[in-house]
């Protein structure tokens, strides 16, 4: 492998200690983005979260509440393991084992989802409750390697580069799960059930995710040596005065921050959670058209992530990222006051610049505020904020639908305030530096 390389193709000249990374390395590091992307968007988005509405539970008036829930229980689960296992990683310096572990598990419990069928929401519940927990986990200890491979200045190019990537990967799924979809049956000499055509998705799934997840992990250094702290005190020193974890930086700008991201990111993890069920139950849509819609979203937020990985190494992350909350607010917008599929179409590609621009923005803004030598335990703190987000946020909108009989305009409609919250409190949060 070469070291000390620069890396024209992003832009980026990294230095991370104790080493130097290659374009390889960071190619490695984007690509955990590209293998865990695809079970977001197949399970949480597009996909199989419509089928357990629509098939599951057969459509009752619950539904969408129980779906809320179950995603609601798992970032709980999150949001307690977080901080440990975060500290973990920096205290055994075993970053990459972790990730290991939460790679195979989240692809082994995803398969099991294609077993999966009407009337079995326990079953259901389980499996999602496992995956999930795996998938956050991976993202919270994959973002610990960011500040190792980009310096300060670059961290948000190489964090939207990264995102850029993963959703790609969030689009070969899609399109392997379209392709069976519309063949499978051909390919098979007979008809396929719903169940067999979530089934099929799903192993895509699983396996892009194990293949490449390990694969890049085998490409990636662990920089870090072991501390020797007490990673079990984790939690106390969450609870504390967040000097200890804050030493190197202020803290009480990554305290402000992450109250920005608890309130923006619940609205993002509405959106993410509830989209396939909106475009259905509102707009109509059916499975097919759903899973073109969520491919064309992909595709705008790899742009975004992108795009606004670059503006925030120029303009600085407060205000790349306000302007990436504005977007949010006119997606809202679009999505409750228009009636019509041209409005929704124009309301999911806002969607899918914010979001990779929102996602990827939070993720170099949290690597520049916290100290260089605890970035996983940050990390974990971060996964606190997100996964509070993703209990917040999507159980509001279900409870929203549940007391109106399903009124799913009014629930993206109050899931604007998440957006203009996360506003008023990003203008609080001071940078450390000027950009």
């Amino acid at each position: 492998m070469e070291t000390g390389s620069s890396v024209p193709e992003l832009g980026l000249a990294h230095q991370a200690a104790p080493g130097q990374s290659s374009r390889l390395e960071c190619l490695a590091w984007a690509s955990l983005d590209f293998a865990n992307s695809g079970y977001t968007t197949v399970v949480l988005t597009a996909i199989f979260n419509a089928y357990f509405v629509s098939v599951v539970m057969a459509g009752s008036a619950q539904a969408t509440l129980v779906w809320t829930t179950i995603l609601a229980a798992s970032y709980a689960v999150v949001m307690i393991t977080a901080p440990w296992v975060g500290a973990l990683a920096d205290a055994k310096a075993c970053k990459k084992n972790l990730l290991a572990v939460t790679t195979l598990t989240c692809s082994i419990a995803t398969l099991g989802l294609g077993a999966v069928g009407p009337g079995d929401v326990w079953l259901a519940a389980g499996l999602l409750i496992v995956s999930n927990v795996a998938y956050a986990t991976h993202q919270d200890l994959s973002a610990g390697f960011l500040r190792e491979l980009a310096t300060r200045d670059q961290a948000g190019r190489l964090s939207g580069y990264g995102w850029a990537w993963g959703y790609l990967g969030g689009l070969l799924s899609l399109v392997l799960s379209l392709a069976w979809f519309l063949k499978g049956a051909q390919w098979l000499g007979m008809p396929l059930t719903e169940q067999e055509k979530v089934l099929g998705s799903l192993v895509a799934t699983a396996c892009l995710f194990a293949g490449v997840g390990l694969a890049a992990l085998a490409l990636l250094r662990e920089r870090s040596t072991p501390t020797g702290e007490a990673w079990q005190l984790a939690w106390h020193r969450l609870l504390g005065s967040w000097q200890d974890v804050q030493a190197d930086t202020n803290g009480e700008s990554l305290r402000r921050f992450l109250w920005c991201v608890l309130a923006y990111q619940a609205g993002v993890a509405t959106v993410i959670a509830l989209a396939a069920i909106y475009a259905q139950q509102v707009m109509g849509f059916g499975m097919d058209k759903t899973v073109l819609l969520i491919l064309v979203v992909n595709l705008t937020a790899s742009v975004g992530a992108a795009l606004f990985g670059w503006l925030q190494d120029r303009v600085g992350h407060g205000r790349s990222l306000g302007f990436a909350l504005w977007l949010w607010i006119g997606m809202v917008a679009c999505a409750g006051l228009g009636h019509t599929e041209g409005w929704f179409w124009l309301a999911a590609n806002l969607a899918g610049l914010a979001m990779g621009a929102s996602q990827s923005g939070a993720r170099a803004a949290v690597a520049d505020l916290a100290p260089a030598h605890r970035q996983a335990e940050a990390f974990g703190y971060w996964g606190v904020a997100v996964n509070g987000a993703s209990v917040l946020g999507p159980l509001a909108y279900g409870l929203v639908t549940w007391l109106t009989d399903n009124n799913h305009r009014l629930a993206i409609g109050l899931t604007g305030l998440f957006f203009l919250a996360g506003l008023v409190l990003l203008r609080r949060v001071k940078w450390p530096r000027a950009v």
